[in-house]
């Protein structure tokens, strides 16, 4: 047999696009590979100092996700596939002729090369634009730049040259670093390639509502800097000025396709590196992915194409020696043939997604809207001139409906008599008769990004005999990119799990043949005050560690009696248990209410002489409180009487309860302030305090729009205005953070106060088992509309009852911490040990920056050998 011969295949880039080539030609090699299709020596320049990261998902950085987190390759996954990855490395010419590429002054031989060079920031020619806190959004290190000019100004202001959607990703970051921010677009309306007039005026106002100012038709003329040297104001074309602290350029993109210009490669007219299908240049060794290449005439600034074109130059590379007439079972016929850029985004929050012909440019289509300007929703399909086909359509504020009817006019299914009920807001018409999933045929396209259609899915499910949505994702790759089709996904496996006669079941566990909901309202109507009682009537069994702790939630928010009450201590998970969150190395963290963040100076000095006298760690929290960690078990019911005496309740952070209510100082202190945010951040976390939900509640009120408490990624955020409190609802941080959706404004208190009883009640009754409130509203049939309709107009005619139910709740609350000290039999369960006293001897710290950390196992041993065995070594 003819040996393999072995080709250097060099990749210059390390993007998303170049990830997942790799990935590709990875997966094929690990095949039984073709006699003919080559073996390769693969080297991989990246000019990062890096490896490939989520820039899809770049803005995360500024809630939390850390460059590790965003990291694509796991670790050791190139060298496990034999690749040499080359980082902080820079291509800068290519020898055709020798076949070799330069890398920082070092030839680096190919047989074969792919530029995966992606794309660079567009910087408007503006004089002016080299001064210092001008910056763009491309990259990590120009997000690490952007947080380190801002540290330490919060309130400063910042501006964005571009209303696209790089111009709103970038509008987001600077808001979430606490700044005023302005955008600028040199278009008559944001969005302009995406959205008509109609759509970017909404936008425009849900962005607005969010604190941004939006300067549409505006052209910068200069940019002014002052004597040191820093950026400092805007002059437009018109002559007015606008004051900045900071400037980020967003106005597009360009490919970089400078290697292939200087090598004498052809590029498009408007940039960008010729490619025919195989993503082949005029260079028949060389070829090009991403967004530096240009396909007949166009350059594509998505993931999803570039993904596509990853995939053709696979195919290409490793079938190029096996000739055309090859057939064999293992050849991958995989060609770009352009794509369809149609897309659902969220900026800042808001839904935003356009597909197909969305401008309805086809000779003779029709076009059907929906226009609320209340809800600042707006909704567009483009018909054919029969009406008979969906050929594109736009959504602004409500994109929940875009995989279906991407679907439909994708795979041109025939549509019902009245196509205007596809976009109707629930309520308004019954969902037409034979739309949804199951109506798309095999070969539909589900997920674009990863090239995943209806019928692998499918096949995936019953072959695989998966049933949750996280094993189709992991099997398929579906929804792991962009995560708009899950919605797809997720209704697809409910089908087939249907079809199979799989029983979808949203029971809680085994024990009970019921939901959280239907379980809450048995309580409450029967007015089961135990779990055996509970148990003996609706359920069976002796229950278990889902249901338990479940059921003691659903009886705390009914009844609020004590979590440690003998009826109800057994339920609870260890943190209820003892009133403080475990820690790593078995001691716990006790973290008193401080509420609104206002503590006084006596109150400061107390939770220090508590932390020095037990030796606790002590750290301020994001939620403006003091924690204290390293409390042993034994000494919690000390700590507590302390801190009681001192004035201090449990700040319940070990419950799924009212956490906090943040403020900023408001209209006492800060000249920008339009209220007293302080005042009322106290009056409502001591209204909701020990209130028990399905899960953690966060709030916060800011005193102005400039928005210095984040209350647009609360649970329930309040911010000032002129008139009185807009109310935003359902927004949370961690590890899915979703801005809250704008409920009400304009509101007095009296009004305020009225709609949040209501709303975290209702949230209480009709919440899945930890389901955040932000789950909660993203799965509510009707959305913001319903729940507005629920609390604002009492359309189920229960706010009566809503509100005196937390009337109860505010009415019977007492600190968890001073009744447990009360109480001689729930004090004798914190102690290591049941037969002993002593404390934990395992427990030992090690000195750290002035306080200490948990000592290690490896430096337990050190101290005591013995533990050495028991914790395994480190």
């Amino acid at each position: 047999m003819e040996k393999r011969r072995t080709e250097r295949l060099v990749v210059v880039g390390n993007g998303m696009v170049s990830h997942r080539f790799l990935e590709l030609l990875a997966a094929r090699a690990a095949k039984a590979p073709h006699p003919l299709q080559p073996s390769f020596e693969v080297t991989i320049i990246g000019e990062e100092p890096r490896l490939a990261y989520d820039r899809v998902g770049l803005s995360t950085f500024f809630d939390g996700r850390t460059p590790q987190e965003m990291t694509l390759p796991a670790a050791g996954q190139y060298e496990a596939a034999g690749f040499a990855i080359r980082l902080n490395a820079r291509a800068t010419a290519i020898d055709r002729q020798r076949r070799v590429v330069v890398v920082d002054a070092q030839e680096v031989a190919y047989d074969r090369l792919v530029l995966a060079t992606g794309s660079s920031a567009f910087v408007p020619p503006i004089p002016g634009r080299d001064a210092a806190g001008c910056f763009v959004y491309r990259t990590i290190e120009d997000l690490e730049a952007i947080q380190g000019w801002s540290a330490g100004r919060p309130g400063r202001v910042g501006a964005v040259i571009g209303g696209g959607l790089l111009g709103l990703e970038a509008a987001y970051a600077l808001s979430k670093l606490g700044m005023k921010v302005h955008v600028i677009e040199f278009a008559p309306r944001l969005m302009a390639l995406q959205l008509d007039e109609t759509g970017g005026a909404v936008l425009r106002r849900r962005i607005e509502d969010l604190g941004v100012e939006v300067h549409t038709a505006t052209s910068t003329k200069e940019i002014i800097a002052g004597e040191d040297g820093r950026v400092r104001a805007l002059r437009f074309a018109n002559g007015d000025e606008l004051n900045l602290d900071l400037l980020v350029f967003s106005a597009g993109i360009r490919p970089r396709d400078e290697l292939a210009r200087a090598a004498g490669l052809p590029v498009g007219e408007r940039g960008g590196i010729v490619i025919d299908q195989s993503c082949r240049t005029e260079d028949a060794a060389i070829y090009a992915i991403g967004e530096c290449a240009s396909y007949e005439g166009r350059c594509y600034g998505l993931v999803a194409p570039g993904y596509q074109m990853a995939r053709a130059a696979v195919s290409a590379i490793c079938d190029a020696g096996r000739g055309q007439a090859d057939e064999s079972a293992d050849s991958v016929d995989a060609v770009f043939t352009g794509f369809d850029m149609s897309t659902k985004l969220k900026l800042m929050g808001v839904d935003v997604a356009s597909f197909g012909d969305a401008f309805g440019s086809h000779a003779g289509a029709h076009v059907v809207s929906l226009l609320d300007t209340s809800a600042a929703l707006y909704k567009k399909l483009v018909l054919s001139p029969d009406r008979k086909h969906l050929l594109g359509g736009m959504l602004v504020g409500d994109a929940s409906a875009y995989g279906e009817l991407l679907q439909l006019a994708q795979n041109r299914i025939v549509l019902p008599p009245e196509p205007e009920s596809l976009i109707l807001p629930a309520g308004k018409g019954e969902r037409p008769a034979g739309l949804g999933v199951t109506a798309l045929p095999d070969a539909a396209q589900i997920c674009s990004c990863n090239n995943v259609s209806k019928g692998e899915i499918c096949s995936a499910i019953r072959e695989q005999k998966l049933t949750v949505v996280g094993a189709v994702k992991s099997c398929t790759k579906a929804g792991t990119t962009c995560g708009s089709c899950v919605p797809l996904v997720t209704d697809l496996l409910k089908a087939e799990l249907k079809k199979a006669g799989v029983a979808v079941s949203d029971h809680l566990c085994e024990h009970f043949p019921h939901n959280r909901q239907q379980l809450y309202h048995l309580v409450r109507f029967h007015k089961h005050k135990t779990f055996d009682a509970l148990l003996a009537q609706h359920g069976r069994g002796r229950g278990c560690e889902i249901c338990k702790p479940a059921v003691a939630s659903i009886l705390a928010s009914a009844w609020n009696e004590h979590v440690l009450e003998p009826k109800h201590r057994s339920l609870q998970d260890t943190n209820d248990r003892y009133m403080a969150n475990i820690q790593r190395d078995g001691t716990y963290s006790v973290i008193p209410r401080v509420a609104g963040g206002e503590i006084t100076p006596a109150e400061l000095i107390a939770i220090g002489q508590i932390a020095g006298k037990y030796g606790l760690y002590t750290k301020i929290t994001g939620a403006q409180r003091i924690d204290m960690l390293g409390a042993r078990l034994e000494q919690l019911p000390n700590i507590w009487r302390e801190l009681v005496d001192a004035g201090f309740e449990s700040g319940h952070a070990y419950g799924k309860a009212l956490r906090t209510v943040k403020s900023c100082v408001g209209s006492t202190w800060c000249r920008f302030g339009v209220q007293d945010s302080v005042s009322l951040a106290i009056r409502i976390e001591n209204r909701y305090k020990g209130l028990r939900a399905p899960h953690k509640l966060k709030s916060a009120v800011s005193g102005c729009a400039r928005e210095c408490a984040e209350a647009q990624g609360k649970d329930f955020g309040i911010i000032a205005t002129e008139k009185g409190y807009n109310l935003y609802l359902c927004g949370n941080g961690g590890m899915k953070p979703q801005h809250a959706r704008l409920f009400a404004t304009d509101l007095d208190e009296a009004t305020l106060i009225k709609y949040i009883d209501r709303f975290l009640m209702f949230y209480i009754r009709t919440a899945d088992r930890l389901q955040r409130t932000a789950g909660w509203l993203n799965n509510l049939e009707g959305g913001l509309d319903y729940l507005r309709s629920v609390i604002v107009d009492d359309a189920l005619g229960i706010c009566d009852e809503l509100e005196a139910e937390m009337a109860h709740v505010v009415d019977t609350y007492a600190c968890e911490w001073k009744k447990a000290l009360e109480d001689r039999e729930t004090m004798r369960q914190f102690r290591s040990f049941v037969n002993s006293d002593a404390p934990d001897p395992s427990i030992m710290s090690v000195p750290e920056r002035a306080q200490h950390r948990p000592a290690t196992w490896s430096e337990k041993a050190i101290r005591v050998p013995a533990l050495a065995l028991a914790g395994g070594g480190s």
